[in-house]
This record gives structure tokens, C-alpha cells and sequence, in this order.
């Protein structure tokens, strides 16, 4: 019997999530593609300071977790081996040495 409250509270979640989520504002990036081209080591920099960025973008609206302008599938790579390093470093820690 407790699953059918848990599943409404789920759901009016989901319903409101979705209503917020429509009446956010597109923002032109046409400017952003004006600047420097970013590629796989400002990438792997980018994922390593997700963390940080992430923090300090819910107070000031300039600073973004992602870079926009950049090369592609190198800056993405990048991101990702950055990125993944958080989780690698989380699960070292979750050993136990018997």
C-alpha cells in the first residue's frame, strides 16, 4: 500500500519538473561561436573542475559547466576522461582492504 503515494509523489514531481522546465527561455549562442575554438585539453581541464563549475553557476550566470564553442568530438573525449575522473577517485575510496 505504501507504493501508491510513493508513485503520485513521483509523478506530481515529474508533472511539475516538466512545467518549470517549459516556461524557461532560449538564450542566442550565435555570440559564442565569435570567441576561441576550445579543444581536447581545455575538454579534459573543463571535466576535471565539473564539480566547481557546477557550484558557482547556480549563483552567477555567467560561468557554464560546458564549453560551446568547441572542436567537437576531441573537447567532448575530453570532457569525459575529466570528467570520469571524480567517479574513479570516489571508488578508490569505497575499497576495503582486508
Amino acid at each position: 500500500m505504501k507504493k501508491y503515494p510513493t508513485l503520485l509523489v513521483l509523478a506530481a514531481v515529474l508533472l511539475a519538473s516538466c512545467l518549470f522546465v517549459s516556461c524557461a527561455g532560449i538564450e542566442p549562442i550565435q555570440a559564442c561561436f565569435t570567441g576561441r575554438q576550445y579543444g581536447f585539453w581545455y575538454g579534459l581541464l573543463h571535466g576535471f573542475i565539473t564539480p566547481v563549475s557546477f557550484v558557482t553557476s547556480l549563483f552567477r550566470d555567467d560561468v557554464a559547466i560546458y564549453a560551446v564553442n568547441n572542436s567537437g568530438g576531441w573537447y567532448d573525449f575530453g570532457f569525459l576522461l575529466g570528467s570520469s575522473g571524480w567517479g574513479f577517485l570516489a571508488g578508490n575510496r569505497s575499497k576495503r582492504s582486508s
